[in-house]
């Protein structure tokens, strides 16, 4: 008998001891390795990939945001925000339902809507959002074509919080942006030059452009007239 309780009582001991040197290993010292080689070699990508506009952090390069006016009646849940279209617009947002807290997206979890390419639904969401695009990039003496509509300006991403956009689809906003700034195309142009992004080692991707980083360069670019 007291044998037998010597050996539980090892074992307890035993398994109390591992439980304590695996916390303090995998729980302490690995998650502080972790983060120092993360800052040390790749500050701005651990903190989060942030973007500062005048002393502030106005987002992250990796995830997406909107750019609306200001509700009319904001008690009103029915009414639509629409787009500023003063800035470049990013990919539509066709989210999961709908979050108080994150009031850039309206998303509870990122995802696809999972409608296949004939769903009617789909199709119809897509002529309308087409539609639009040229509606609101029309300007004095230019109205696009169908055919100059990329898919990324009536389709959103896997995760629905893309933060790129084409260079197709950001030249085609270039003469809009341009006309309610009042500023010369050429100008708009030279910016979205400048951030766009090519392929990764050259041949990975798609060529692409940070609507956030390209919109903070752009109110910059105001800023020091």
């Amino acid at each position: 008998m007291n044998t037998s309780v010597r050996n539980t009582g090892r074992l307890i001991s035993a398994g109390l001891r591992a439980l304590l040197v695996l916390t303090l290993v995998c729980g302490v010292v690995y998650p502080l390795a972790v983060t120092g080689a993360a800052q040390a070699l790749f500050p701005g990508k651990a903190d989060g990939s942030e973007i500062s506009s005048e002393g502030k952090v106005v987002g992250s390069s990796l995830i997406g945001q909107s750019y609306l006016l200001p509700k009319e009646n904001p008690d009103d849940p029915d009414e639509v925000a629409r787009p500023d279209l003063r800035w470049f617009q990013p990919r539509p947002s066709n989210g999961l339902g709908t979050n108080t807290v994150n009031t850039q997206y309206s998303l509870i979890l990122s995802g696809a809507t999972n409608r296949a390419g004939n769903n009617t639904e789909l199709v119809q969401w897509v002529k309308e959002t087409k539609a639009a695009v040229i509606a609101d990039n029309t300007t004095k003496g230019w109205r696009p074509e169908a055919g100059d509509v990329p898919p990324d300006a009536v389709t959103s991403s896997g995760s629905g919080l893309d933060p790129h956009i084409s260079p197709a689809y950001a030249e085609l906003q270039v003469r809009r942006v341009a006309e309610r700034h009042g500023i010369s195309v050429e100008r708009v142009e030279k910016l979205v030059k400048r951030h766009t992004d090519g392929r990764v080692l050259g041949f990975i991707g798609e060529p692409r452009v940070n609507v956030l980083e390209l919109n903070v360069a752009l109110r910059e670019s105001l800023g020091k007239e």
